[in-house]
């Protein structure tokens, strides 16, 4: 009976040390980073006014897409506008901004402070639409092309070298 009880704890301790060992091997942060080269498969976001979906047919008729996660209170996505701004006058290239935990009043105000340059704004209420992109801080940008290819991701607020990389990419 003895020996049944060491077995029996001497298994149960090594499994506990096994699946230890199995999740320190695991990711412990989801981004895309992993994600570049990958497809994204379902995309469907809501308009931030409510009355309207974007989704992965649409996002194909785009030669690219920049998917853009920002918010009003966000002070380092003040600093990237002007560059999405520029972004937006370039044809090849589609804008998609989601709004992340944003009150849409203080977002709009935003928006008409700094220009919109936006072809397409989607809301992220609470937070789960950026999961799904591996997102976890704003901002952050994801660059696809029309087979929904992530080619890049931006962490923060884009930068010139940035910009230039991306112009590069598109052209």
């Amino acid at each position: 009976m003895q020996t049944t009880i060491k077995i029996l704890t001497l298994t149960f301790f090594l499994f506990i040390i096994g699946i230890f060992y199995l999740s320190l091997n695991k990711e412990k942060s989801y981004n895309t980073k992993s994600l570049v080269g990958k497809k994204l498969d379902k995309i469907i976001l809501e308009r931030f006014d409510g009355n309207d979906f974007l989704d992965v047919e649409e996002l194909k008729k785009n030669d690219f897409t920049l998917i853009n996660f920002w918010a009003s209170w966000c002070g380092p996505c003040r600093l990237e506008h002007s560059t999405l701004m520029i972004l937006n006058k370039t044809s090849k290239l589609k804008l998609v901004g989601i709004n992340f935990k944003d009150k849409q009043v203080n977002a709009k105000n935003f928006l008409k402070e700094l220009g919109n340059p936006y072809h397409f704004i989607a809301k992220d209420e609470y937070g789960k639409i950026s999961i799904n992109f591996g997102v976890y801080g704003i901002p952050e940008s994801i660059l696809i092309n029309k087979e929904l290819v992530i080619l890049n991701k931006y962490i923060g607020p884009l930068k010139d070298e940035d910009y230039s990389q991306i112009i590069k990419t598109i052209n």
